[in-house]
């Protein structure tokens, strides 16, 4: 009888000692890495849906800002931890449909290394003029590109970002001289082309749509089949004469392919009802973005086709970063 009441002591204690250690484990904050600088359009999505997923998950969410080579630092980062259910990784255009053909050798595998968890959203892109660049529409753009000798600069967030991409679009269908200006990040492309440093970009709307609304940047058209409805007065390139262009940026959230299927299914839900919640499409909507809920097979099959688009693209232009 002593023996079991010893053996039932000790398992009461041990099981007392543990408790801590399972608190801090619960406790432990959900890391949200971030392949861009903060402040620009990708850390803003993180963070607006970071807050409504922790009250899902009752934990703590945050955002670790990674930013340089197209990505290619955090998605490194994230691809190799092994702490897993206690990670996630904004995966976008540049991660997981054009890095593989932009890179003749990258450490990670877009389509090995991570698990989709689901969409995030969809950035409508636009095209936008320094102060000092005085035109107001596509026709007075190109009168006023054709005349610069040197050609006209153009940011974007980094090489083989969204922006990137879509400026080389552009140049290819419009044939004038655009010459690329890489940033680490859209908040500080957006800050030169306010500065007058550089003189156009293609940047999504969330990071320059304030700056348009305030009078600080002037758009000049769409990259988008439709005008939006927080611009409205803002035409498309295509409405404007530039043929068969359309080009979004786009994020998704992945784990590292070791998490298991049910921190993913958990994930997913928290993430669901993050993008159907009313705060989250408010922002959304102030922001002009499309919010695209759903199922880890449907981002996968998403990421899929548009590898398929721009990697021809890619290919076609031989287009190379390293």
């Amino acid at each position: 009888m002593t023996t079991r009441r010893t053996a039932l002591t000790l398992l009461a204690q041990a099981t007392l000692a543990t408790l801590p250690l399972l608190a801090a484990a619960q406790d432990k904050p959900l890391e949200w890495v971030v392949g861009y600088a903060a402040g620009g359009g990708s850390d803003i999505v993180a963070r607006t849906v970071a807050e409504q997923m922790g009250k899902t998950l009752g934990r703590t969410i945050v955002v670790n800002n990674k930013p340089g080579a197209a990505t290619n630092i955090a998605a490194d980062y994230a691809a190799k931890s092994k702490d897993f259910g206690n990670i996630m990784f904004t995966a976008d255009f540049a991660t997981l449909a054009v890095n593989p053909f932009l890179f003749s050798k990258l450490s990670y595998s877009a389509e090995k290394d991570f698990k989709p968890v689901g969409m995030l959203a969809r950035f409508p892109l636009l095209l936008v003029v320094a102060p000092n660049v005085q035109v107001k529409n596509w026709q007075e753009f190109v009168a006023w590109a054709q005349k610069q000798g040197d050609g006209v600069t153009y940011a974007s967030a980094g090489a083989g970002s969204p922006h990137h991409l879509a400026g080389e679009l552009l140049r290819e269908k419009s044939g004038l001289k655009l010459v690329h200006v890489p940033y680490r990040g859209a908040a500080p492309a957006v800050q030169d082309v306010m500065g007058g440093q550089v003189n156009i970009g293609l940047i999504d709307t969330a990071s320059v749509q304030q700056y348009v609304t305030s009078g600080k940047l002037r758009a000049i058209g769409v990259a988008s089949p439709a005008r939006l409805k927080t611009l409205p007065d803002v035409p498309t390139l295509a409405e404007q004469g530039v043929k068969d262009f359309e080009a979004y940026a786009w994020q998704g959230l992945v784990v590292p392919a070791g998490t298991g299927d049910d921190v993913v299914a958990k994930l997913n839900k928290a993430l669901v009802a993050a993008l159907e919640s009313t705060t989250v499409k408010a922002r959304f909507q102030t922001l002009g973005l499309e919010p695209l809920p759903g199922t880890p097979e449907q981002m996968a099959s998403y990421a899929r086709t548009e590898r398929s688009r721009w990697g021809a693209l890619i290919q076609a232009n031989n287009i190379r970063l390293d």
